[in-house]
């Protein structure tokens, strides 16, 4: 049997998935990996553990599948975005760790240029995003800044820039393909989305040379094929997107106006707005949702920076659970948190509030407050920042009928019908939550003609279960004000 693969390197782990023509995984592997934290609001990865749990991931796939007399045809990139690489053309070797998206580091850089120079609204005219240290452009910058030498090796061209695709692309063809797609090119504040490439005044502003940066392709392209000794080696490389684009993908949001919510590390929810670029006017982004056939199409995204990461946080630096899939079990028995709010702005604060300094905090604690409390307040955390970001698009025109959903989260039917409940809307679940993977097969697939329609597989799959509102009004309005107020305590701006 024919597959696909999706390699789908992710924040906290690399995965490796296999789907059949029905959409049907029939192959998955996963490796965890370190985070780094050597400072307050850094946030690091190291390149090689990226690599090396891909490979092991892509290998244990492949082995299982040549095992089971399966044919991999075509594979497809998905991956976090504007987690920042620069590596040794020659050697294939970073000269830096990764610094990752959460990482805020450049967030006095990015409001001196706000201030001093006025960028930001050269940033949004440009590339739709805001001027902000959760993107590309100024973690490059600190880079080529802060370490020894680089600068130099990177204007002679001896160094390459890349987003975790683009790493990945250059480690799986040898070093043959510097390439990223226009999803993650959009995603580096460096890159013009209604021109379709890089902005040579903001690569002047923010001192990135020329030199380093990859060719920008359509989002199902000729990437390249893996190179010899790795695994599937020969197969076609056809399709790569951002994490949350291969979503919107994966869960079949081709048309105007259809919106998914991905809930891993974080949360993005991302609405498709066709061959319009809608500038929003509440701090939402506006980006590419995938480019085919050199036609761009668009959407709103609101980010956020902390979801599945409270849990882990529940779980790792709390021991209050002792695994994921228990926070659901701890909500089925303590529902009602008693007034405690958990704001989880570890990193800062994502949409709609973009507050770098803002940092997390439990309140509403009372002496009867005890673990399920805080447990519980997390998942709901969720639901009300999802709140946050459909309120704001709302401001900006857009409603929506139902919300998508679909990662690791999703999993977790409690918090899905709250979330549901907090919305007002109905919140979707489909039969296969891989919606990330599937995308990137997807692009694959339809690039190397095994797919009639890019949401071929998204159509095989279906809903699995749909959660409809049913919390009265005025206790929705009570819970999400008490929210409000919680968040209102953190911010800084």
């Amino acid at each position: 049997m024919d597959v696909l693969i999706a390699l789908d390197q992710g924040t906290t782990s690399s995965r490796c998935l296999a789907f059949d023509a029905r959409g049907n995984v029939v192959a998955l592997a996963q490796r965890e990996f370190a985070q780094h934290f050597p400072q307050d609001g850094w946030v690091e990865h190291d390149p090689e553990d990226i690599w090396q749990s891909t490979l092991q991931s892509f290998d244990a796939v492949v082995r299982e599948l040549l095992g089971a007399g399966h044919a991999v045809v075509g594979i497809g990139i998905s991956n976090q975005r504007e987690t920042t690489l620069l590596w040794d053309r020659r050697t294939g070797t970073a000269v830096y760790p990764a610094i990752v998206w959460q990482d805020r580091r450049t967030a006095d850089t990015c409001a001196r240029l706000q201030q001093e120079e006025g960028l930001g609204e050269r940033v949004a005219a440009r590339t739709g995003l805001l001027l902000d240290p959760y993107f590309s452009a100024t973690k490059l910058a600190w880079i080529l800044d802060n370490v020894a030498g680089v600068r130099a090796r990177a204007e002679a061209g001896e160094l390459a820039f890349g987003t975790v695709d683009t790493f990945l692309l250059w480690r799986l063809t040898g070093g043959r393909r510097h390439c990223t797609d226009a999803t993650n090119a959009s995603r580096t504040m460096l890159f013009d989305i209604h021109a379709q490439c890089w902005d040579e005044e903001l690569l002047a502003r923010f001192g990135v040379p020329r030199a380093v940066l990859p060719e920008v392709l359509d989002s199902a392209a000729d990437f390249g094929t893996v190179q010899a000794g790795l695994p599937a080696a020969g197969v076609p490389i056809a399709g790569i997107a951002g994490d949350q684009q291969a979503a919107l993908i994966g869960q079949g949001c081709l048309a105007p106006g259809q919106a998914k919510s991905t809930y891993g590390t974080g949360c993005f929810l991302v609405l498709n707005t066709g061959a319009t670029p809608v500038r929003s006017h509440n701090r939402l982004l506006t980006t590419l949702a995938y480019r085919l056939d050199g036609k761009p199409a668009y959407a709103l995204e609101g980010s956020i920076f902390v979801a599945g990461a409270a849990i882990k946080w529940l779980r790792d630096a709390l021991g209050l659970i002792a695994s994921a899939g228990e926070s659901e079990l701890v909500a089925l028995r303590a529902p009602d948190p008693g007034g405690v709010y958990l704001v989880p702005a570890f990193t800062g604060l994502g949409a709609p509030h973009w507050d770098p300094a803002a940092r997390g905090a439990i309140l509403g604690l009372t002496r009867d407050s005890g673990a399920e409390a805080i447990v519980t307040a997390a998942l709901q955390s969720v639901a009300y920042q999802t709140r946050d970001l459909l309120d704001a698009m709302a401001r900006d025109g857009t409603t929506l009928d139902v919300l998508r959903v679909d990662g690791g989260m999703a999993a977790n039917s409690w918090m899905l019908q709250f979330m549901a409940d907090m919305l007002g809307i109905p919140v979707s679940r489909p039969r296969i939550t891989e919606a990330t993977a599937l995308g990137a097969a997807s692009l694959a697939g339809y690039r190397l003609g095994m797919l009639p329609t890019l949401d071929h597989l998204t159509a095989q799959c279906g809903e699995e279960r749909r959660f409809l509102p049913a919390m009265p009004e005025p206790e929705r309005a009570r819970l999400y004000a008490g929210w409000l107020d919680a968040v209102a305590r953190v911010r800084t701006t």
